[in-house]
């Protein structure tokens, strides 16, 4: 089972989700106090939706999650933003946790967005960039995800 977090005491109020979680050892990994959150168990199925930006959470009713359908479009202007700000969040995270069980994880991520030929990728891109990551076969990470 996977897990989505959100904000607490935000029932059926939409933007609360705060980070998600593929599994057990990822929820445990992440930087929070779990009692400060809501925390709903959900489909590996619907987490990868999630993860790699076909669907987004809307918000969430008691213990359901509300989905919406996604759609990516990215220019090169677009895509290097995007991949600017991330490589920020994933920054500041190894910056500040250096013995964290999942900092060679995401370096290694970081050096993957840091190596990506933006020139080799068609555009518009019409996916996520972690659907582009997934169909090429390599690792994906979503923001979301940052412990």
């Amino acid at each position: 089972m996977s897990f989505f977090i959100f904000l607490n005491n935000l029932n059926n109020i939409e933007s609360s989700l705060y980070k998600i979680a593929e599994n057990q050892s990822d929820l445990d990994n992440l930087n929070i106090n779990k009692s400060d959150y809501k925390i709903i168990e959900d489909s590996l199925f619907n987490f990868n939706q999630i993860k790699y930006g076909t669907k987004q959470v809307s918000k969430y009713n008691d213990n359901t999650i509300i989905y919406l359908d996604s759609v990516s479009l990215f220019t090169k202007e677009s895509l290097s933003k995007y991949i600017t700000n991330f490589k920020n969040l994933i920054f500041l995270f190894l910056k500040n946790n250096p013995n964290h069980p999942l900092y060679n994880k995401w370096n290694d991520y970081f050096n993957q967005l840091s190596n990506l030929n933006l020139d080799s990728i068609a555009y518009p891109l019409n996916m996520s960039l972690e659907q582009y990551f997934n169909e090429q076969n390599q690792p994906s990470l979503n923001p979301l995800q940052i412990p």
